[in-house]
């Protein structure tokens, strides 16, 4: 069943709501990670694994992108917004380049994973540059673990939800038929 363009742009809205009111709710949870502080979930790359293997590439950029500045102007200041920004672009970048490797050879937990550790690269960038100092770079390794950690939970939720929801499994088999891809669910 092919959408209509009303029911996708429907569809972008509600991803990014959600995206945003996950967002706004993981910033009042401490962080799950003793030994990483300031590290989070990222509970909203979620939507962005979702987006990702249910919309086309401009789609899904465009809920990415939404998520990141209405959460900013509802309750991040410009330095949180920078930081996501560059963490999730990046992240977002990085798990659309390792999707190309198919899935044969990648779980959607594994770009998942990627994302994660990407998201937190690209904060620590932004670190760096506020503190003027590349030394910021000797926290990746700790943060790379959390990364990981945080990477593998989203993924795994992501792969449950595109494979139980049969209204993501619709958008799924439906961009993958537009595509020539191979079902990322089989």
């Amino acid at each position: 069943m092919r959408q209509s363009k009303y029911q996708i742009l429907v569809y972008i809205a509600m991803l990014a709501a959600q995206a945003v009111v996950i967002s706004i709710l993981e910033q009042m949870i401490p962080s799950p990670f003793a030994f990483a502080p300031g590290a989070k979930l990222g509970l909203a790359n979620l939507i962005t694994v979702i987006a990702i293997f249910t919309l086309p590439k401009k789609y899904s950029f465009q809920v990415v992108a939404v998520r990141i500045v209405v959460t900013m102007l509802v309750g991040g200041t410009l330095s949180t917004f920078m930081y996501s920004l560059i963490g999730g672009f990046l992240s977002y970048f990085a798990m659309l380049l390792v999707k190309v490797l198919g899935p044969k050879r990648v779980s959607i937990i594994g770009i998942s994973t990627m994302g994660g550790v990407m998201h937190n690269f690209g904060q620590l960038a932004v670190a760096a540059l506020f503190a003027r100092s590349w030394s910021v770079f000797n926290y990746m390794p700790v943060l790379a673990i959390s990364g990981i950690l945080a990477g593998f939970a989203v993924g795994f939720v992501g792969n449950y939800l595109l494979s139980k929801i049969s209204r993501l499994r619709i958008y799924h088999e439906e961009l993958i038929s537009n595509t020539n891809q191979i079902s990322w669910l089989e």
